[in-house]
């Protein structure tokens, strides 16, 4: 949000330099993000004076072109100039060497000394347009024969200086959404740091009443509408504003429209409060109606959209029709034009989270509810109504022609909390005495209506609609006793926490930090993604989505970590290890909902840079393979795990890792069509592990075993098996062949080349065998492996394969 450093100055009177202010707001919450000077002309006409024409002659190359001498101050310059209108004994505007001109269109462009058809010319002198002041090229500015020779133009055209804030306000700050609001911070932030004694200066309001022009108010819907005030002001002249309300319109980084659009937006600035100015002619029956859309109703806004309304949005409507949505967005016929001589201003108090609704349901996201969807103070309608009227007839005349109507139906008071000044030293862990307590707490604005031993009494005005707890207290002390001045203690306590079992965090943590060690990075993504990506019945969809491609809940991490792949892809990196921890959402039956713990991997490209000694090998199933079992021997270490073949959409072939009928990960080549969707070049191998289920089967304590004193074995077995055998069968049949010996087999090699029978392979397996209590002996080795060549023969169809 912008804050105008002279604006605020309206209300503090600080001797305070800019970047003092802007460290004073940091300190207490509101933190300035940056500090940016403002001028009214861009440049601020710098290296830009009043200059007067002493010759002009023709050029003698030129017939259009003419040579004059400008005294510039004390300085005569040379300048060849192409107005028509140019004459000796002028007073005008010149731009001197290395002055940067900001022209109404075109490009920027910095005055430099050059040759114009062979005749030196020492600067330019100036048309409106070419320095940013209007519009009109007919010829130079010609100023009066009285003005001072030498005067800079910043000061003769009285240029707006200024320097804005940039302040990033939290949700939970609605009150300080204004220039006011930010006020009431810097007043006590300034009084409490003894830099000066300042006071909170508002802008005093009339009351006003009138007759001849009513118009009746109702509202239909109070729990959306808690205040609404209106007044009509008549013989108004809709005109160019005033510079200075345009230079505060400005800063703002808005366009000055008009004198009635700019005071709204100016009285919007100011006190927070936005407000809505009706053209009174156009309310049929004369009468305002606060009510909700019916069924089927349509309007067309200000931006000439006719928009389909939803029957939970809040109108604001007269006998015939719909005028405005209400806090969001005016309607096209109701609005103030130039020939408007009578208008009906409205100031309200509308429902937070009824605008934040309707505002994302048309997307319409304006100043007005922006405020509105965080909350306004219902008890300033009424000033900021009159501080606009006030400005209006400054500026457009006219008279008050109706009483302020003034709906409210269940009046608001202001909030009472209990305060305990042991608590608040107990929550803040570092004591201050109950003086500095209720200064802070005074100049914030809150009341102390009365103190009883330890305990306070505080009401809570209603523009801090932020504050509900003791806490919210305790938060307002600190922060205005400074963070920094509380110390670090020494020793830090805490409860201690019987654990239930094994935390997800931990498991997580395990997990990352395994990935991280061997080049993984990790990745977070939305849980938001695009139906287009996801066709599947049980995906649960987005009531109110921010756009098309973000309109469903994600039921895998696959399509994100895709949509990151193919960001990466585009920006050159195509060697990529990922990995995600997050939810994954579907629908449940019955309007009930699902949601589970994943954690996902993925591996495209190469797996080596190539270097003078290291080829490139690509990424490949058993690479991503290698790491989910890596992570399944970490976390289940001794627990059984089945591998079996997936059939899976995902995966154009892959693996689903079990235990029992707990799916405990799957993994494999992602199905290229999947892929051609995210527009993703190459392979791309991905994970997906089930942390709910794995943790399900992690042990707290597991056994511990003595490290095996005897030697182990190796031996290797080549088989010629059929093609269509998998090593997952001859795995499965060694394990269940050998049970006491048998401690890992791996395939060592595989063959199938011409010279193998057709329909066959060769298959070398390596053997480890040990056992727990004794050195093993030739012979029993040998019966082992005799044992294993026979039930391959006969379960698997095998034959051994000779040297």
């Amino acid at each position: 949000m912008r804050i105008s450093y002279n604006w605020l100055k309206n209300y503090v009177k600080t001797e305070l330099a800019p970047a003092e202010v802007a460290a004073l707001l940091t300190s207490v919450g509101l933190e300035v993000e940056t500090i940016e000077p403002f001028e009214s002309i861009k440049g601020g006409l710098k290296d830009v004076v009043i200059g007067e024409v002493k010759t002009c002659g023709k050029h003698p190359n030129a017939d259009r072109l003419s040579i004059t001498t400008v005294d510039v101050g004390g300085k005569i310059l040379q300048i060849v100039c192409g107005a028509a209108n140019v004459a000796a004994g002028q007073k005008v505007v010149v731009a001197t060497e290395g002055a940067m001109l900001y022209p109404s269109t075109g490009e920027p462009f910095q005055i430099k000394k050059s040759k114009i058809r062979g005749e030196n010319s020492e600067g330019m002198i100036c048309a409106e347009d070419e320095i940013g002041l209007g519009s009109s090229h007919a010829g130079i500015m010609v100023l009066p024969a009285d003005t001072k020779i030498g005067m800079p133009a910043s000061e003769y055209f009285k240029i707006y200086l200024d320097t804005v804030f940039e302040i990033n306000i939290t949700p939970n700050r609605a009150d300080a959404i204004s220039h006011i609001g930010v006020a009431r911070d810097l007043v006590a932030a300034i009084n409490l740091g003894k830099k000066e004694s300042v006071t909170l200066q508002l802008p005093k309001v009339d009351e006003y009443t009138g007759a001849g022009y009513d118009i009746a108010v109702s509202i239909e819907n109070p729990e959306a509408c808690a205040r609404y005030t209106g007044i009509t002001i008549s013989g108004i002249k809709v005109q160019e504003s005033p510079q200075w309300l345009k230079d505060y319109i400005l800063s703002m980084g808005l366009r000055p429209i008009n004198n009635v659009v700019d005071v709204t937006n100016f009285v919007m600035y100011e006190t927070g409060q936005p407000l809505h100015a009706f053209d009174a002619d156009a309310i049929a029956g004369k009468k305002v109606i606060v009510r909700k859309a019916r069924q089927g109703e349509t309007m067309v806004t200000l931006d000439g959209t006719e928009r389909k309304l939803n029957t939970e949005d809040l109108l604001i409507c007269n006998e015939k029709e719909a005028m405005c949505i209400a806090g969001v967005y005016g309607g096209i016929n109701s609005g103030v034009k130039e020939t408007t001589t009578n208008i009906f201003l409205e100031s309200a108090c509308f429902n937070a989270s009824s605008i934040r609704k309707t505002a994302r349901r048309h997307g319409l996201h304006t100043d007005a509810a922006y405020r509105f969807e965080r909350g306004t103070d219902i008890n300033a309608t009424i000033y900021a109504l009159k501080r606009a009227v006030a400005l209006f007839l400054e500026t457009g005349g006219g008279k008050v022609s109706s009483s302020a109507k003034d709906v409210y139906p269940v009046k608001q008071e202001e909030k009472q909390i209990s305060f305990s000044i042991a608590y608040a030293n107990r929550l803040i862990g570092h004591p201050i005495s109950e003086k500095e307590m209720k200064d802070i707490i005074q100049q914030v604005g809150i009341k102390i209506i009365s103190s009883e031993g330890d305990t306070l009494k505080l009401s809570i005005p209603t523009y801090r609609m932020d504050i509900t707890t003791q806490a919210d207290i305790v938060e307002e002390i600190v922060r205005f006793y400074g963070f920094n001045n509380i110390p670090i203690q020494k020793s830090l306590r805490m409860p201690m926490v019987h654990s239930k079992g094994i935390e997800l965090s931990n498991i997580v943590n395990v997990m990352s930090d395994l990935l991280s060690s061997n080049g993984f990075a990790e990745v977070m993504n939305t849980s938001l993604t695009s139906s287009r990506f996801v066709q599947d019945s049980s995906v649960v969809k987005i009531a109110n989505p921010l756009s098309s491609d973000l309109d469903v809940l994600r039921n895998s991490l696959l399509n994100n970590g895709l949509s990151c792949i193919n960001y990466n892809q585009n920006h050159q990196q195509h060697d990529l290890k990922l990995y995600e921890f997050g939810r994954v959402y579907k629908k449940a039956g019955a309007g009930k909902f699902e949601e589970e713990e994943h954690f996902s991997l993925w591996i495209t490209g190469y797996k080596t840079t190539e270097t003078w000694n290291v080829k490139h090998t690509k990424a490949d199933f058993y690479q991503i393979k290698g790491y989910v079992n890596l992570i399944l021997e970490k976390l289940l270490g001794g627990i059984a795990v089945q591998e079996s073949a997936i059939n899976d959409g995902q995966f154009e072939s892959g693996l689903m890792y079990t235990n029992g009928s707990k799916t405990l990960a799957c993994c494999g080549k992602v199905n290229p069509s999947i892929l051609k969707t995210h527009d993703v070049k190459g392979e791309v191998y991905y994970a997906d592990l089930y942390c709910r289920n794995i943790i399900s089967l992690i042990k707290e304590i597991k056994d511990i075993k003595e490290v095996n004193r005897f030697p182990l074995v190796v031996r290797d077995l080549s088989l010629i098996i059929n093609k269509d055998v998998a090593f997952d069968a001859l795995l499965k049949i060694a394990y269940q062949t050998e049970k006491e010996l048998l401690k890992d087999v791996a395939v060592f090699d595989v063959y199938e080349g011409e010279k193998m029978e057709q329909g066959k392979k060769s298959y070398t397996l390596r053997f480890i065998l040990q056992s727990k209590d004794k050195t093993l002996t030739d012979k029993e080795i040998d019966k082992s492996m005799e044992k294993l060549i026979k039930t391959y023969q006969e379960k698997a169809g095998a034959e051994v394969r000779s040297k």
